[in-house]
């Protein structure tokens, strides 16, 4: 049986604020292969700073090609300046062979890459050979020579054009077995790298053109540079000529911070996206100096310290960035530098009064918790150096006693209302901070949320995060950030590509952790870039012209879900339907956002009274045939964002709203006449 529902607008009666367009940002870290698919670079170990992983010396994600008996490997220390390390090959004239290193690459196609070779040679070497082929068929998808024109070390460029896609691509850099021989004698056939990349002509800033597009789409209006890699990261090391970085543990994750995405990359990728960039500092392992050293490379004139590194750099003119953040998560005992409430007020004080003495426009934001007692410490302390509180939200399966013995239709149940407690962490934090003046100016910034399914650490297939279901929570989450814009300014996704949960956006086929289940690659789609169910919510609400709020009234049935642990909210009478009615600037346009998380058909009435509307309205829809159903490299756009007009009177009469879907109404609005 179909269920019905009527919701009424008051079109005449905008909120008094503006919705912060910084509600829709983004969140990247370093952290497992978020970086790896963000990157436009094909190849790893660059800078041969991985250890053999065989019994040959040979760097990391690199093997051995030659056909020599007797060519032999060795790592050494890198080129002056430069981090990782060398990678030595000795060519055996009596051999007769070729020698080099490969590694496995996904490349595209037709498409010119840039080659770049740190080297050195003995005399007796001419040229290397970069060249990429096809691992299983031996065909020849491009070639560069490179003329070696010195023994000591030296930079060189090429260029080498790829044929064709290939996913399954070797690149191979070698002297070749034609190459003139020498007579064996001190330093002969030796060949040092000590660098070696690949970057396809349609990189942007080093990001993958693909990721660039689908980000742009996404219109996030902040992007925010921050997680517990952060806290540990020393942004100095991340500046300057990628090849003099150094490289650098990710002491958070595991693995190598990429050197290739610093401060200067960071700020680019959000200039090239026209958003607003918002940057963590190192409060964990670092210090209120370097937190304001970080702020005057990013703000200061040519004529200060910093800001003479910076244009010494390439970047003569100041980022202007105006949000900085202190702490992430430091309540956590996964955290670096981890302590008590009253403990991070105190540092927080005293990195906010350093950061502000290098700009004092700087806008501070500082680590809160769904614990009010962490709160109220911070506040109490710190409240009158910061502008905003910061909150975490990751709701899973774990705050109702479930696991994945409890029936679907419950556990999809659950994730459907994680946006209650949404509302009731804000609720309860928003109290707080209006509890006393000394810090009432303070407002809300969610720097991360997401669904969540515990416990994480065993997966099997694509967890919930990526399911229409976890489209439906964070339609949800949005839905509630948008009721409290008054004081929730920011929020920030987490995360942008790949990484921990899994990103919005997609690239091959890795998973949320990839340290279980399959490996990368075994799909046979590397390449492919698409978006979860979330990345189609995130796209829709943010591209929609909304600035203030409008009263909505909605009447609809209810549904409960069976927790087996204590909850803090009424789990027992739960509407079908979530909704919330924005206007635009001037009140000419009409957005509805209504999320139908029940598992029926609902046939809803839009009632707007005292108005009348255009014939016609957009009709955005995101829905699917199951709430566990995702989108796949098999299956890219198996859940998209579709539009349609549908007339008025089919709304004002009843119109069918899919089970667990999203939808947003677009159409002109005026007041009648006469």
């Amino acid at each position: 049986m179909k269920r019905k529902a009527k919701i009424t607008i008051d079109v005449g009666r905008p909120s008094g604020h503006t919705i912060n367009p910084y509600l829709f940002g983004h969140f990247v870290e370093d952290i497992r292969d978020h970086m790896e698919a963000m990157l436009a670079y094909p190849l790893k170990d660059m800078d041969f700073e991985s250890e053999a992983e065989g019994k040959t010396a040979v760097s990391g994600s690199w093997r051995p090609f030659t056909n020599g008996r007797n060519t032999s490997y060795a790592l050494e220390a890198p080129a002056p300046k430069h981090s990782g390390r060398a990678q030595r090959i000795r060519v055996q004239s009596d051999d007769e062979a070729f020698a080099g290193i490969a590694q496995e690459a996904a490349l595209k196609g037709p498409m010119a890459y840039s080659v770049r070779v740190v080297a050195r040679a003995s005399i007796e070497l001419q040229y290397l050979i970069v060249e990429a082929a096809d691992r299983r068929t031996e065909e020849l998808l491009g070639r560069a020579r490179i003329e070696l024109g010195s023994h000591n070390w030296k930079e060189y460029e090429a260029a080498l054009p790829v044929s064709r896609t290939c996913e399954h691509a070797e690149i191979r850099v070698y002297v070749p077995m034609e190459h003139p021989r020498w007579t064996d004698h001190v330093s002969t056939g030796m060949l040092w790298l000590d660098h070696v990349s690949l970057l396809p002509a349609d990189n942007i800033g080093g990001v993958k053109g693909e990721v660039m597009d689908m980000t742009r789409e996404l219109n996030a209006g902040m992007m925010r540079l921050a997680g517990n890699y952060i806290s540990a990261y020393h942004f100095e090391h991340g500046v300057g000529s990628v090849l003099e970085r150094p490289v650098m543990f990710n002491e958070a994750w595991g693995g190598w911070t990429s050197k290739y995405f610093g401060t200067d990359e960071f700020i680019r990728f959000c200039r090239e996206l026209g958003v607003e960039p918002l940057i963590c500092v190192n409060d964990g392992s670092g210090t209120p100096e370097e937190a304001a050293r970080w702020v005057e490379y990013c703000n200061g004139s040519a004529e200060t310290p910093m800001g003479a590194v910076r244009a010494a750099n390439g970047y003569p003119a100041p980022y202007n960035v105006r949000y900085w953040e202190i702490g992430n998560e430091v309540w956590g005992g996964w955290q670096v530098g981890t302590c008590s409430a009253d403990r991070f007020a105190e540092r927080c004080v005293s990195f906010a009064e350093a950061m502000k003495a290098a700009d004092p426009s700087v806008v501070i934001l500082a680590c809160g918790h769904t614990d009010q007692a962490w709160n109220r410490a911070v506040l109490d302390i710190a409240g009158a150096h910061i502008d905003y509180l910061t909150l975490h939200l990751y709701h899973g399966l774990n705050r109702f006693g479930m696991n994945r013995d409890t029936p679907a239709e419950e556990r999809y149940k659950a994730i459907a209302v994680f946006p209650e407690w949404t509302r009731d962490d804000i609720r309860r934090t928003v109290e707080q901070i209006q509890a006393t003046e000394n810090h009432r100016h303070i407002k809300l910034a969610i720097t991360e949320y997401n669904t969540m399914y515990y416990p994480n650490t065993v997966r099997k297939g694509l967890p919930d995060e990526h399911t229409l279901g976890a489209a439906v929570a964070n339609a949800g989450n949005l839905n509630e950030m948008l009721r409290a814009s008054d004081m929730v300014h920011i929020g920030s996704f987490s995360d942008l590509v790949n990484g921990w949960l899994g990103g919005c956006i997609r690239v091959g086929d890795y998973y949320a952790d990839q340290y279980r289940g399959k490996l990368p690659g075994w799909s046979g789609h590397p390449l492919t870039v698409y978006g979860t169910p979330t990345y189609e919510v995130m796209k829709l609400y943010a591209n929609r012209d909304i600035h203030r709020l409008l009263p909505a009234d909605v009447e609809c049935g209810s549904f409960s879900v069976r927790s087996n642990k204590p909850a803090p909210i009424d789990l027992g009478d739960l509407p079908d339907l979530d909704v919330v009615a924005c206007t635009n600037e001037d009140g000419s346009t009409m957005t509805v956002f209504i999320v139908n998380r029940s598992l029926q058909e609902v046939q809803v009435e839009l009632n707007l009274p005292g108005y009348e509307s255009s014939s016609e309205i957009l009709l955005h829809e995101i829905t699917g045939d199951s709430v566990e159903a995702i989108n796949s490299v098999f299956e890219p756009e198996c859940i998209k964002s579709t539009v349609r007009t549908v007339p008025f009177e089919a709304l004002q009469n009843g119109y069918p709203l899919r089970p667990a879907s999203i939808y947003a109404l677009e159409m002109n609005a005026a007041p009648e006449t006469g």
